[in-house]
């Protein structure tokens, strides 16, 4: 085909748009280290400020534990999000994420686990096993306080 035959071709040929998923706040140079629940509670509660139903987000950690990114997995109602382990690691992988932190909120200031969250969590943790991605920790988080699943004796205030 001749290059002028083409020209209107390609004029007729829709744009395609991408849409993203994940969140990238901060260059690997920049981004702070999480060593533990602290940093990471410190880089997650604006994610989950004036919200009134619960919002399960991750963290992306790189293999210096730095962040990534930070990915709103899923968006629930006022007592319940439905997570995935799929939903969960598929920002994961395309971040090359080599562990992650889990995170919701509880809107109702509960910090204690419930049985689907314990549940959430063993399945993250077997999900992450399998892939290779490490799964540090999984933090209830209501307003400034936060409670971590993997060491209950950390946060609560």
């Amino acid at each position: 085909m001749a290059p002028t035959k083409l020209i209107p071709l390609l004029q007729a040929t829709p744009p395609r748009i991408r849409l993203v998923t994940v969140e990238q706040r901060w260059t690997i140079a920049e981004a702070p280290r999480v060593s533990g629940p602290y940093e990471a509670r410190n880089v997650l509660i604006p994610y989950f400020e004036g919200k009134d139903r619960e919002h399960f987000v991750v963290l992306h950690l790189d293999s210096a534990h730095r962040p990534i990114s930070v990915e709103v997995v899923s968006v629930g109602s006022l007592n319940q999000s439905i997570v995935h382990p799929r939903e969960v690691f598929k920002g994961a992988l395309l971040a090359n994420a080599q562990a992650i932190i889990a995170a919701h909120n509880h809107p109702s200031g509960n910090l204690d686990p419930s049985d689907a969250d314990r549940r959430a969590f063993d399945q993250l943790t077997s999900a992450g096993e399998l892939l290779g991605i490490k799964v540090l920790d999984f933090l209830i988080v209501s307003g400034p306080r936060f409670r971590s699943l993997v060491d209950p004796s950390v946060g609560g205030e």
